[in-house]
């Protein structure tokens, strides 16, 4: 039976924008509406806006202000620093895992058809890269590393400063895509010289993010135009944006441990009470894992069906299962991490938020055992065959 309340937990692909960000946003659509390169009053005042909210996200990360690139959000932050560093030269090798977000993924792959040598590190089976792998992979000639500081699909966490650790004593420039990471655990900047970040999933503005580069690390920009961010992104500040990112920081810092704990309770509950289910299974790592998300397979069941059914009882979820080809071919990460072909067609990716409550909780664990058994019993593949 479908229920009155809509129940949203699919805080991994965008959160709700917080009142306090909207509040604060709202002035610069109207009232101070300046632009930020401008010389007057109205442009001197949106350029103080820009600056308060850059010198807040460096005080929360503990880097310097003139270390954070504002751009449109992680998809260009991870291709600037992929991009930007593999432009400095005509070849070189880039690192890289199997489990990375497209935004990485295919910016290697453009860099592969261009003559770039690319290695992709493979991950155990909860989708951790090993720190000893990255030491073997790199050679002379390796311009970057990227490994994901936590993985959207899975959520498993990565050996981050491990990583970061080798990387610095062979010189090698390291990149970490943190947008599901960061407010949510602790990111060890000292080793990290390339860190990118969304706004839209920490309860702030669509189209608004920033790279972290440390100072001293090179790039090319990839967009010209007036010299925008020191020379690295060109382009008119999007000034409501950048401060509303700069409160969904604040925010997301200040109540950090608070809303962590809470969501790393609903993740235990989560995990004890679906794999009750019969042939289902956890995905990812059961405790090394960001605390919002949580990814699970069920035999016999297509992922995108499973989500239908649980959206006609106003449940908001989404799938590991990337089914839009033709022949249905499960997630990169899933495989990746070895699942079953029978098990990872059929995952379902939870993941909760700041305004996330232990009833969008009950809602679920009510409506999941139906709409699997529902979803079985038309199934022509049968459980355990």
């Amino acid at each position: 039976m479908a229920m009155n309340k809509n129940v949203y937990l699919d805080n991994s692909a965008t959160t709700p924008v917080a009142p306090e960000v909207l509040e604060a946003m709202i002035p610069f659509f109207q009232s101070r509406y300046g632009n930020a390169s401008s010389l007057h009053s109205e442009g001197r005042d949106a350029r103080r806006a820009v600056e308060e909210s850059r010198a807040l996200i460096a005080e929360h990360l503990k880097v310097h202000p003139s270390e954070i690139v504002f751009t449109s959000g992680a998809t260009e932050a991870d291709n600037l620093a992929l991009l930007g560093t593999a432009l400095r030269s005509t070849g070189g090798h880039l690192i890289t895992s199997r489990i990375e977000h497209d935004a990485v993924r295919h910016s290697a792959d453009w860099l592969a058809s261009r003559g770039y040598d690319v290695t992709l590190l493979e991950v155990d089976e909860f989708g951790r890269v090993s720190a000893d792998d990255v030491r073997e992979a790199i050679r002379p000639d390796t311009m970057l590393v990227s490994v994901m500081a936590g993985n959207n699909e899975v959520g498993t966490i990565q050996p981050i400063r491990a990583i970061g650790e080798i990387c610095r004593e062979r010189s090698v420039p390291f990149h970490t895509d943190a947008v599901q990471a960061y407010g949510k655990i602790e990111l060890p900047m000292d080793v990290i010289d390339m860190l990118s970040v969304s706004a839209h999933k920490l309860h702030g503005p669509k189209g608004v993010g920033f790279l972290y580069v440390r100072k001293g690390t090179k790039l090319t920009p990839l967009l010209h135009g007036g010299g925008h961010e020191h020379g690295r992104r060109s382009g008119t500040e999007n000034v409501p944006g950048i401060v509303g990112l700069g409160v969904a920081t604040q925010i997301a810092f200040e109540e950090r441990d608070r809303v962590t704990q809470r969501m790393e309770g609903f993740r235990e509950y989560l995990i004890q009470e679906v794999l009750k289910l019969p042939a289902t299974r956890l995905n990812g790592h059961p405790t090394e894992s960001l605390p919002h998300i949580a990814n699970f397979s069920f035999e016999a069941i297509e992922g995108e069906s499973l989500i239908m059914k649980l959206d006609e009882h106003h449940i908001a979820t989404s799938t590991g299962s990337a089914c839009s080809s033709p022949n249905l071919e499960p997630s990169h990460v899933l495989v990746a991490l070895g699942v079953p072909l029978s098990m990872a067609h059929g995952s379902l990716r939870v993941s909760t938020g700041r305004q996330t409550m232990q009833d969008d909780i009950d809602a679920l664990l009510k409506a999941l055992p139906i709409v699997v058994q529902e979803l079985r019993d038309m199934s022509p593949f049968k459980v355990g065959g």
